[in-house]
């Protein structure tokens, strides 16, 4: 079972030490040549193509700007993201073990970089899915789709057909969706809250439940979907089996 997870808009950018198997991106060169493009643009249009204030686009014209000198900021992907999955994901107590496992079974989505393993070394950077790229006819989401798609099919063949979906569903825009449901069993898991007698969704909960799920399927070394069904996780989360369907398991709080 391979797993695909997002990845988070802030990073981080300290130096630590890493028990994930140090790896180079599969799309580095395609990335280097994206930051490239993005250098080229002024601090002002590209605030407004991030949607960021001047202090945001000046950072990340910095980042663009210093993106191929090589070691600065260079971070293991899992442990550079720092949104809300990944610290309930909180990767950084992983075993030496642990982080192999998560290296060939888990993703990582990433509008500049396309696909990420947890040990591939990458620099900050900001980017969304529906920003285009100076030179580039198309966003990123376009982009990217003829590229990802047979890797990320390929990649869950390798890993026994079975892709544990954690990723947000404006995700999905990055591959040939419906190639990779045809071709390889995909499980979604959800997470809602129980309110006033009703279950409802929450952004924040959704990326508490993703990250702590990913980091139960390879805390146990999971290979199964029906395995899931036990986790409730440090916000304790409940299976539900009256809602529930092996495509789509849901967990309540």
């Amino acid at each position: 079972m391979l797993t695909l997870l997002s990845c988070a808009k802030t990073m981080r950018s300290v130096d630590f030490q890493s028990k994930f198997p140090a790896s180079r991106p599969l799309f580095e060169e395609t990335a280097k040549h994206s930051a490239s493009l993005l250098a080229t643009m002024s601090v002002e249009d590209l605030g407004e193509m991030l949607g960021v204030n001047s202090k945001i686009a000046s950072e990340n014209k910095l980042n663009y700007l210093n993106f191929s000198v090589e070691g600065l900021n260079n971070l293991p992907a899992v442990l550079a993201y720092n949104g809300i999955a990944f610290k309930h994901l909180n990767p950084d107590d992983f075993t030496a073990e642990e982080a192999e496992f998560a290296q060939g079974h888990l993703f990582i989505t990433s509008f500049l970089y396309g696909l990420l393993r947890p040990g591939d070394n990458i620099q900050p950077y900001r980017l969304e899915g529906k920003a285009v790229i100076p030179g580039n006819e198309s966003n990123m989401f376009a982009f990217w789709k003829p590229k990802l798609t047979d890797v990320l099919i390929e990649s869950v063949q390798k890993a026994g057909g079975i892709l544990c979906n954690l990723a947000s569903n404006e995700m999905k825009n990055l591959f040939d969706w419906k190639r990779v449901n045809k071709e390889v069993e995909i499980v979604t898991p959800e997470f809602k809250v129980a309110k006033n007698g009703k279950l409802v969704s929450s952004s924040v909960y959704a990326k508490m439940g993703r990250g702590e799920i990913t980091r139960f399927i390879i805390k146990n070394r999971l290979q199964s979907p029906d395995d899931l069904t036990a986790f409730t996780g440090l916000t304790n989360f409940a299976y539900d089996a009256s809602i529930s369907t092996p495509e789509n398991p849901i967990f309540i709080i």
